[in-house]
């Protein structure tokens, strides 16, 4: 299995979570990993400041628009098992980004994020936000079969 062939489950789970989650929005969720998310907001019509001009490549998007606000959420997908690099490159994208939910997600394993997380309880690594408020990076597996995050798996849990 490829990379890229966890994108469209994933979409097809992030838009279904954002449907349950968000009533009343609109819901847009796409595969952007080939594309700046600058563009990839632009073609939405979600203008993000931060995002421009950063080369920035998120593997799933979603969007949900309400009138004039528009909530942005990430998933990074990986099939290998995840590292300090793999949260350090999605955690600087949240930072610069601030997106209201963002995945780290593995059809592999949690590899040495699990004894960060779960052996020294260091989930205060999976802090973002602008300051005022603090939100987490969700860092799981991605379950192949049924195409979907494993929650017992998931850190922090929900």
């Amino acid at each position: 299995m490829l990379e890229k062939d966890l994108y469209e489950p994933m979409c097809k789970w992030l838009e279904q979570y954002l449907k349950d989650n968000y009533k009343g929005y609109e819901i847009v969720v796409a595969d952007t990993s080939l594309e700046r998310l600058d563009k990839a907001l632009q073609r939405y019509g979600v203008v993000n400041e931060q995002a421009n001009g950063v080369d920035i490549q998120i593997d799933v998007l979603g969007i949900a628009r309400r009138g004039n606000t528009a909530k942005i959420f990430f998933i990074e997908a990986k099939k290998t098992k995840l590292t300090l690099r793999d949260l350090g490159q999605l955690w600087a994208y949240c930072k610069l980004v601030d997106p209201d939910e963002a995945w780290l997600l593995t059809s592999s394993d949690l590899g040495s994020l699990r004894k960060l997380l779960l052996s020294f309880n260091r989930e205060d690594l999976l802090d973002f936000g602008d300051g005022k408020k603090i939100k987490k990076m969700k860092v799981g597996i991605w379950d192949v079969k049924k195409n979907k995050p494993d929650f017992n798996q998931l850190f922090p849990k929900l």
